[in-house]
């Protein structure tokens, strides 16, 4: 692993993560909103920090009525697929810092409430940082590859499950 990732892993305090990467809980708001459509309370907001290491892969996964918002801190871009809910195919979006050297990157991209997601780094490391709205909770989370093969959407590349 990459001297920094390992430092920041240390440094941030992060722990594994069931869909890969490294992650540790940053923010979680006090106050409790009613989440639609469902009516569920739940944290108005959760903010973590995400580092995936070189040859990682944050897994096919979705929240359940959350928004998620990526923002890029430091370090490669990452390569973040989003399969929307309707959609035949999935999109590959650029997070990371905008310049000549990553055309098209943005620092942060928003993933909306039940898109499939999958991500990972284009070079030795990347941290950013992920907040969801309302805020997340294990019970909304889901991963493709806990499904059988009949319940996943078809247009999930399956390198990333």
């Amino acid at each position: 692993m990459h001297p920094r990732a390992q430092a920041l892993i240390t440094q941030l305090g992060l722990q594994p993560h069931p869909e890969g990467g490294y992650y540790g809980e940053v923010f979680r708001s006090g106050r409790q909103v009613l989440r639609q459509p469902d009516g569920l309370a739940r944290s108005a907001l959760t903010s973590i920090f995400f580092l995936l290491p070189r040859g990682a892969t944050s897994c096919w996964h979705r929240v359940a009525h959350a928004d998620e918002a990526w923002h890029h801190y430091e370090g490669a871009p990452v390569a973040l697929h989003v399969l929307l809910p309707g959609a035949a195919q999935a999109e590959a979006w650029l997070l990371g810092p905008i310049g000549d050297a990553h055309p098209g990157a943005l620092p942060a991209r928003v993933v909306p409430a039940d898109a499939w997601q999958a991500a990972r780094p284009l070079g030795d490391y990347a941290l950013v940082g992920c907040t969801v709205g309302p805020g997340f909770d294990f019970a909304d989370f889901a991963m493709a590859r806990d499904l059988s093969a009949g319940e996943r959407p078809a247009a999930l590349d399956p390198a990333l499950l």
